[in-house]
């Protein structure tokens, strides 16, 4: 199955946010290359919120071109088996957890939709939760400026709106 393929099937069966699950679908059908960064109308792209339930607390990198507290993720790339393979491999790459990463069962947790400098225009992130083994061991990537673990209470002082919701909607499926 393409990536486009499991896209399309993720999202079909992605059971909340309805309308933007739409604004996605009805973009893939218009845009064949609308998974890969080239799409300048805009492409999905893959996220993991690292989350430590044992310790109550999650972990955010300081991106390095938009200087926030963001989940790990990213562009989507061809040798990507389906979103959910994306989203552990940037995961993993932006984490420095090489090993015992496990997506939270259930698919997406959330669809964020947000505008993003030209030449391109949107990101469609399809946002998954990433558990951390007991053992994890963070160390930050070239594409961060900072990596740090945060309690659950302390996301909203530092993270978007995004981000909080993410937490959010992790936490209730949990």
């Amino acid at each position: 199955m393409s990536l486009y393929d499991d896209a399309v099937l993720v999202l079909k069966e992605y059971g909340d946010q309805p309308e933007l699950r739409d604004v996605y679908l009805e973009h893939l059908a218009a845009h064949p290359d609308g998974m890969y960064k080239p799409c300048q109308a805009g492409h999905l792209t893959s996220s993991a919120l690292v989350i430590d339930p044992a310790r109550g607390r999650v972990l955010l990198t300081l991106h390095k071109k938009l200087g926030m507290w963001l989940q790990m993720g990213g562009h989507c790339e061809p040798g990507d088996a389906g979103l959910e393979a994306a989203a552990l491999r940037e995961a993993r790459e932006e984490s420095g957890i090489e090993a015992g990463l496990t997506l939270l069962p259930g698919g997406p947790v959330r669809l964020d939709r947000h505008p993003i400098p030209a030449p391109c225009h949107w990101h469609l992130d399809v946002q998954y939760a990433a558990l951390a083994p007991a053992d994890a061991v963070a160390e930050i990537s070239e594409e961060s400026l900072d990596l740090r673990w945060f309690a659950y209470d302390e996301v909203a002082g530092v993270a978007d709106t995004s981000v909080v919701r993410l937490l959010e909607n992790t936490l209730k499926r949990m």
